[in-house]
């Protein structure tokens, strides 16, 4: 439980669905639904292929790593919430594990009764938490996706390039295999939203999220290994 309990409490940190964003633009862009007001009218007419990681780009923003981390703050209180409840699950375990030999058959009974109700009123929260942390971070990243793409569609234009491919998701959930790191745009997209945008950079300790390195998508090279992917043939 206690391994559960931690995956579903990280699952509630900042974890963005950019398919589920992809799906809210695409009602959006529905017949009838109004573009955004923003959004340029831009004929590709270059043919370079760049590759951007939409979902580390919202991260990066000055704006999403304000709003996230306010985000974040507002979750924790809820989080500790659930730690608690979880922590006194394991502690009536192992109470009833260190004396099921002592109590007599109604004892046990009802302390097993204890544990199961305590443990579906858990779980419930836990979802309830999951759900609603979930929604509130995809109302931020879809507020900042709604700017960012107009940046996006404009940088390309002005520096020639004819396609960009989101790499947000590792291969095979991503068509993209591997890409290297001279056709990655994503941190000068977000110099520019940030340039553009009157939001300072948080002042935290913690460093922004950066551009994906070249790999082989989905894959994770050991530490050890001293050779670049970029260095592999392509």
């Amino acid at each position: 439980m206690t391994s559960k309990f931690m995956r579903i409490l990280l699952a509630m940190a900042f974890v963005i669905s950019v398919a589920a964003l992809a799906q809210t633009g695409s009602a959006a862009a529905a017949p009838g639904a109004a573009a955004p007001a923003s959004a340029p009218a831009v004929t590709a007419t270059g043919t370079k292929v760049g590759t951007i990681s939409m979902e580390q780009a919202i991260f990066a923003t000055n704006e999403g790593r304000r709003d996230f981390e306010a985000l974040q703050k507002k979750l924790e209180p809820k989080q500790t919430e659930l730690k608690n409840q979880n922590d006194e699950i394991e502690n009536l375990k192992k109470q009833l594990n260190a004396q099921q030999d002592k109590l007599n058959d109604d004892a046990r009974a009802n302390l097993v009764k204890q544990i199961e109700s305590k443990q579906k009123q858990l779980d419930r929260a836990l979802q309830d938490a999951r759900e609603d942390a979930q929604n509130q971070q995809n109302e931020v990243a879809q507020r900042i996706l709604q700017k960012l793409g107009p940046v996006l569609i404009k940088y390309a234009a002005d520096n020639g390039f004819g396609v960009i491919i989101d790499t947000s998701q590792p291969w095979p959930q991503s068509p993209v295999v591997w890409w290297g790191e001279a056709v990655d745009v994503t941190k000068p997209v977000v110099d520019v939203y940030n340039a553009q945008s009157s939001v300072p950079a948080p002042a935290t300790t913690g460093a922004a999220p950066k551009p994906a390195a070249p790999k082989t998508a989905g894959v994770t090279k050991p530490a050890a290994t001293p050779t670049k992917p970029a260095d592999q043939p392509k």
